[in-house]
């Protein structure tokens, strides 16, 4: 058990908690979300015992092992699979002392029990499983550590964390550098762990698949609330609803009050009354308004002009190298208002094909010809490398907009929370989640018809995606995007190209289908070389049948599922609309006789809403059943 008493946390003169409680039992896991800045990184920091709570209590188990990712790694020669291993750092110790041990008595024996109990036996097999499943081939498994870019070594690291034989495991952020194939994978590992798990995250669909609490880190305190992201979103709105109308009610009783005070206190017969409502006024704590408005509000401009197809690329070959390209016989025609989510493993060629369309790679082969007014706009990851970090997000604006006036410029930064003396400071000291705010401000501000988005949510907190998943639900131009967010695919996107095997082509599935698809194909990748043996025909007819029976099933599940999907599209905004309505009819103002036609036209809506979303509900919940006697068949 981990507990926290009254604990204050302050860095410089911020204060990140603030006299917080928080009780977390063995095996718990929790997802940690929170505004960037508020306090969850230091958390775990406080956690690892790498900060010191400035008062209150902190309680951690005895010899407490804690398994986290860590940030740097080092270039070195030593193979990928051998520096995984080093994430468990007991057997690492029993090695070094076996290898050192020349002794074959009872000390030696005792070693070796030792190592088995650790399955030390085992340990090369699991570390290898473990790097199979995020993306590394057996080749790669021997490479230097230091052949790798940065973000696989990130995924190294992840592995040397998942390696570790922990008690308590800390994850910040650990899909920034992953695929979805590979966040898949990561989810199942995580819901098999048996420790406690807390992991920073700002996606929600991932946090829905591996954990059952949510840690709400926000003005200084730990609250924690039972059930996945949707659940907590849901107790947190019903939350701060209760707290507004405690707010308002109190309000009403201070400025009572207030007048009691103002109208009496100069009379003789009533100061002793005044005065004791002066003390009620001091006793009194304050109730805070609740405060759920985002800090981002900002919408794509109409672009100047959308011709139709915007982009067409015939008999395409696109790569770095003519000899060996990436991706060939490429066919492709982008009508203007396309929808598309490019889905494909790490290194298939996804932003190949981003770089190509947006003209920063030319193509090897075939003919591109781009619609009269083609503009695109393009974000990547790599592109924040090329802000300047002299200047400011008002200066990099200017340099767009020269001619336009500095106050609407400043207006426009301040729809991506770029305010007041943030606006005109140097970008330097900015995070990463601010550098990616401030180049999707900058690619939006150019009215493009073309968006091509490659992983834009990397670094950026869950306020500021929903904005942009609301941005580009609106937007009026064609989007292809690469993210590993499924939150926002499922939100924005269409249609899906797959990249394999160096080809591009439609998928006939949505998020589902390609998850199931994806596992599927790295299972069979990873039994061929174990199989490779008993290759006999008829364990290729079983294997046949096998697939069809699979094909079978997907065919009876996918038009059941996509309905589904529609149902839930549906009622997502009838649900926010009839809370809202709800929340109307409680205010006691409404029933005033002055708004009687604004009071029925509220119940009217209510009542046909309500009639709505319980229609779609029973819908959804007979296709469920019809799913779980599918899957039971």
């Amino acid at each position: 058990m981990i507990r926290l008493k009254s604990a204050t946390l302050r860095r410089g003169l911020k204060v990140l908690l603030d006299q917080a409680d928080l009780t977390l039992n063995p095996g718990q896991k929790a997802g940690v979300v929170g505004a960037n800045g508020a306090g969850k990184s230091s958390f775990f920091a406080l956690l690892r015992g790498e900060l010191h709570l400035d008062g209150g209590d902190i309680e951690l188990p005895p010899r407490l092992t804690i398994g986290h990712v860590a940030q740097e790694t080092p270039a070195l020669a030593e193979p990928a699979l051998d520096y995984v291993l080093r994430g468990d750092a007991e057997l690492s110790a029993l090695e070094r002392e076996l290898a050192l041990d020349h002794d074959d008595g009872v000390h030696h024996a005792e070693l070796l029990s030792r190592y088995e109990a650790v399955d030390g036996y085992t340990a090369r097999a699991r570390g290898a499983k473990l790097l199979a499943g995020l993306g590394f081939s057996e080749a790669e498994m021997q490479r230097p550590v230091a052949d790798f870019s940065g973000g696989w070594r990130m995924r190294l690291n992840l592995a040397q964390a998942l390696m570790c034989r922990s008690d308590l495991l800390l994850l910040d952020e650990p899909t920034n550098h992953l695929d979805l194939e590979t966040v898949v994978w990561l989810e199942g590992w995580l819901r098999s762990y048996q420790g406690m798990l807390l992991v920073i995250s700002h996606d929600r669909d991932f946090l829905d698949a591996t954990v059952g609490s949510i840690l709400h880190v926000e003005q200084g305190k730990l609250n924690l609330y039972t059930g996945n992201y949707a659940s907590f979103e849901a107790q947190r709105a019903e939350k701060l609803s209760q707290q507004q109308q405690a707010h308002d009610k109190q309000q009403r009783e201070i400025a009572h009050l207030e007048s009691f005070i103002t109208r009496f206190k100069a009379k003789a017969s009533k100061a002793r009354q005044a005065q004791s409502r002066v003390k009620a006024l001091e006793r009194m704590e304050i109730i805070a308004a609740a405060h759920v408005d985002s800090p981002f509000t900002f919408s794509f401009r109409e672009p100047e002009s959308s011709p139709n197809p915007l982009l067409r690329i015939e008999g395409g070959a696109a790569g770095y190298t003519p000899d060996k390209p990436t991706l060939g016989k490429l066919e492709l025609s982008l009508q203007k208002q396309a929808r598309i989510g490019l889905l494909g493993v790490n290194g298939a060629g996804k932003s190949t094909l981003i770089k190509t369309l947006v003209g920063e790679l030319p193509l090897l082969a075939g003919e591109r010809h781009e619609g009269k007014g083609l503009k695109v706009g393009y974000f990547a990851q790599h592109q924040l490398e090329h802000l300047r970090l002299d200047e400011s997000p008002l200066w990099h604006l200017q340099k767009l907009a020269p001619d336009v006036r500095e106050q609407e410029l400043r207006d426009y930064l301040g729809g991506f929370d770029f305010r007041g003396t943030m606006a005109s400071s140097p970008v330097a000291p900015f995070s990463g989640g601010e550098k990616a705010r401030l180049a999707l401000a900058l690619v939006i501000w150019q009215r493009p018809n073309l968006l091509l988005l490659d992983e834009p949510t990397n670094h950026l907190d869950i306020d500021m995606r929903q904005a942009l998943t609301r941005a580009l639900t609106d937007f009026d131009g064609a989007i292809i995007l690469v993210s590993h967010d499924r939150h926002l695919l499922r939100a924005t996107v269409d249609d899906f190209w797959l990249i394999e095997a160096g080809r591009v082509r439609p998928f006939d599935g949505d998020l589902d289908d390609y998850s199931r698809y994806s596992q599927e194909k790295r299972a069979e990748t990873a039994s061929a070389s174990l199989q490779a043996s008993d290759a006999g025909i008829d364990r290729k007819a079983q294997k046949r049948a096998e697939a069809e029976a699979r094909q079978a099933l997907a065919q009876q599940r996918k038009p059941i599922e996509q309905r589904l999907g529609k149902i839930e599209k549906a009622l997502t905004p009838k649900q926010a609309e009839h809370a809202e309505l709800t929340a109307q009819l409680q205010d006691a103002a409404l029933y005033d006789v002055s708004r009687k036609d604004e009071l029925q036209l509220v119940l009217r809506r209510e009542a046909q809403l309500k009639s709505d979303i319980d229609e779609l509900e029973l819908e959804w919940l007979m296709l469920s059943e019809q799913l779980e006697a599918i899957a039971l068949s």
